[in-house]
């Protein structure tokens, strides 16, 4: 089962890579927007700052081929900072357009004592998610989702606050954590939505 990643020049790559071998899949990382259409699956992965990852993505002209991806309910797994570019704006990047799939703001976390989250916390899903279960996650973040988009299914996790840690509709999976670096519950959940497209 072959699976396009997007290579954004702000990812771990290459774990990502591993971790999509290790449940099966074909990965592999493209930089043009040719195939991303016609792909079976497609894996947005990102880490860094909200302004850099847009720019890269409009750099690509992936921005349009990924939005239409997933307006269209084509099989896609965005990951940290991938999530936060399918939304409209972040506080990281004052003036900078995200993708605007989903149509809230990506924030700084206010009241965590620690910034930015990293380790392992508990996800805890929603009945209404296909995808996603209870379980623990790894993290490495500053800002995060505090508004469920309507018409998606979500899971949270707490840090100091309440906020959104993955969102689904259909074969669409967006999560804050990193199912690639989230053991063997990170991997059924690659899996899970690997066979589910």
């Amino acid at each position: 089962m072959k699976v396009l990643v997007i290579d954004t020049g702000t990812s771990n790559l290459a774990s990502m890579l591993a971790a999509l071998t290790r449940v099966g899949l074909t990965p592999e990382a493209i930089t043009t927007p040719d195939d991303i259409e016609s792909a079976e699956r497609v894996v947005l992965p990102g880490v860094g700052a909200f302004g850099a990852g847009m720019k890269r993505l409009n750099e690509l002209g992936m921005s349009e081929p990924v939005r239409a991806r997933i307006e269209a309910g084509r099989p896609l797994l965005a990951v940290c900072l991938g999530l936060q570019l399918l939304c409209t704006s972040s506080t990281e990047s004052p003036g900078v357009p995200g993708l605007g799939v989903l149509p809230v703001t990506v924030a700084r976390f206010e009241v965590a004592e620690i910034v930015p989250q990293l380790g392992w916390n508990k996800v805890t899903a929603s009945e209404g998610c296909a995808l996603l279960r209870d379980g623990y996650a790894y993290y490495a973040n500053s800002y995060c989702l505090r508004e469920v988009p309507e018409g998606w299914s979500a899971a949270h996790t707490h840090h100091g606050e309440r906020f959104v840690a993955a969102v689904e509709r259909g074969p669409v999976l967006a999560t804050q954590f990193h199912p690639e670096l989230s053991g063997a519950w990170g991997h059924e959940l690659m899996d899970r939505w690997g066979k589910a497209c």
